[in-house]
């Protein structure tokens, strides 16, 4: 490797001898570890450690509890699930590989809400981290890791792990240098207030601090992260941005919300991308974002001089936008910072903020409980992430869906959904490519049938006008027809569709 680039990014002269082999730096991890691992969402994942891992399974016994921020990318999940390395898994995921696995019961998956890892971690409610394997742009002269494309929980990793190995990305240039903003925030008993007022303010240090003497490898790798897959806006997702621009608007009419909103926040998907993008058309000027994730949206809204600042711990972006982005990121440094994801997802910041959320729903029911985790009430799809943080402690909490799946055998909307990740209780706005429910001071009753009149139509409308009469003439605050409330599942499981008349063909 030129010496002049080891020395731009290892400034730390006695870290450099450190560099060595992906092979050799996984011979830190053994069986039975608990091993946290930088990526988020696919961004800022270590690439060739983990694959060496694979490798040394074939030869050997070795099971491994794996923690990270979020998902991974670069077939990491698949690799380790493939070479039957994981035990446990935590806390979001979206690896077809692993996905099955988890469904098989064959690896144990603690879905949690991605501000709480971290803290379980602190109290020591759950087994410490043994190895933490961070991906970084570089290491300052100070020993400060700078992260690349996210931070997630690399600085409780790094904090608590007895080793750290760190992946050197030649692929992310420099100027990602100050693109951070790391704060390790103090905790219980002596926990203070974190000091962000807006989501421009930086509080932290541009990079994790790690003892020098905690490094016990440092492999250098030139690839980029995997690139999002996330689908192109279509006519039914304009439709849904239709609908919540024309919220917005009646919110700024009646002096609720201004022009620039509140700050705003996006979960990952192609829906939620695309929702945001469509922003776009909407009358709005000086829009800024606190959140998880910045997708290509993001950029474009930079990019048209709509939105001034976006604050999040991971950058996720499709091929082309990425290379857009990172390939000139001086462009974007002054309209971006990422943070911890204890920080970005803390739910005391989230609330001072006033931030309106936009997640996706998989189903929600005619009472506004949203499922956004588990096919047919059972089998996992990728987990919570940090739409529970947001949603709960958000000024007005928005959920996105189609109305309809899988060409119109599923409906979206449903009279009882079969797991709850959102309750009623924290679930403001309701959108579908058909209208938009505002749930806000209404009753169940009331609830259920704003959600009918405003985002159904057809065949599955009429289905849920006549499962309400029957339940409201049994009574009760959130009326039921117990033996049917999941009726439609059952019959999409016998016959392949929801609808009525599959039962009767």
């Amino acid at each position: 490797m030129n010496i002049d680039v080891l020395q731009k990014r290892i400034r730390l002269p006695k870290l450099r001898e450190k560099v060595t082999s992906a092979e050799a730096a996984a011979e830190h991890v053994k069986d039975g570890m608990t091993v946290g691992m930088s990526g988020f969402t696919l961004a800022g994942c270590v690439k060739s450690v983990p694959h060496a891992i694979a490798k040394k399974a074939a030869t050997r016994p070795l099971k491994i509890s794996l923690l990270t921020g979020a998902s991974l990318g670069n077939d990491v999940d698949s690799a380790l699930t493939n070479a039957g390395v994981l035990a446990r898994r935590s806390p979001f995921q979206t690896d077809r590989t692993l996905r099955n696995a988890i469904n098989r019961g064959e690896i144990m998956y603690v879905d949690n809400h991605l501000s709480e890892t971290g803290e379980q971690l602190r109290r020591q409610q759950v087994k410490p981290v043994d190895v933490a394997i961070i991906e970084a742009v570089s290491i300052t002269e100070s020993g400060e890791v700078i992260p690349t494309a996210s931070v997630g929980n690399n600085e409780i990793f790094a904090a608590q792990a007895n080793k750290v190995i760190i992946e050197v990305n030649l692929a992310y240039s420099l100027e990602m240098e100050g693109a951070h903003d790391i704060y390790c925030a103090s905790h219980f008993p002596n926990a203070s207030p974190i000091g962000v007022m807006s989501p421009r303010d930086r509080i932290g240090s541009i990079g994790i601090p790690v003892p020098p003497e905690k490094i016990v490898a440092i492999v250098i790798t030139d690839e980029m992260d995997t690139p999002s897959q996330n689908l192109p806006p279509d006519a039914e997702t304009a439709q849904i941005a239709g609908h919540l621009i024309d919220f917005f608007k009646n919110e700024i009419r009646h002096g609720r919300l201004t022009e620039s909103l509140r700050p705003l926040q996006s979960g990952i998907g192609t829906i939620a991308n695309a929702v945001m993008s469509g922003l776009q058309t909407g009358p709005f000027s000086h829009l800024t974002m606190y959140s998880e994730v910045l997708q290509d949206s993001t950029f474009e809204l930079i990019d048209a001089g709509m939105m001034d600042f976006a604050s999040a711990t991971a950058i996720t972006l499709s091929d082309q936008k990425s290379r857009e982005v990172f390939g000139n990121f001086g462009r974007y440094k002054d309209h971006v910072v990422i943070r911890p994801q204890r920080i970005s997802n803390h739910p005391e910041v989230i609330q001072r903020l006033g931030i309106i959320t936009i997640n996706t729903a998989l189903e929600a029911d005619i009472y506004g409980h949203v499922n956004s985790t588990h096919v047919m009430g059972t089998h996992m799809m990728n987990g919570i992430g940090g739409s529970g943080d947001f949603t709960h402690n958000a000024h007005t909490a928005v959920f996105v869906t189609k109305s309809v799946a899988k060409n119109g055998v599923i409906s979206s909307i449903v009279p009882m959904v079969p797991h709850v990740d959102h309750t009623e209780h924290d679930v403001d706005i309701l959108v579908t490519e058909v209208g938009l429910a505002d749930l806000r001071g209404l009753a169940p009753r009331e609830r259920a049938q704003t959600i009918i009149n405003n985002c159904v139509e057809g065949e599955y409308k009429d289905m849920l006008k006549e499962y309400v009469r029957e339940a409201n003439l049994r009574g009760g605050q959130t009326p039921h027809v117990l033996e049917k409330a999941l009726s439609w599942h059952q019959r999409l499981h016998e016959t392949g569709s929801m609808k009525e008349t599959a039962k009767a063909g």
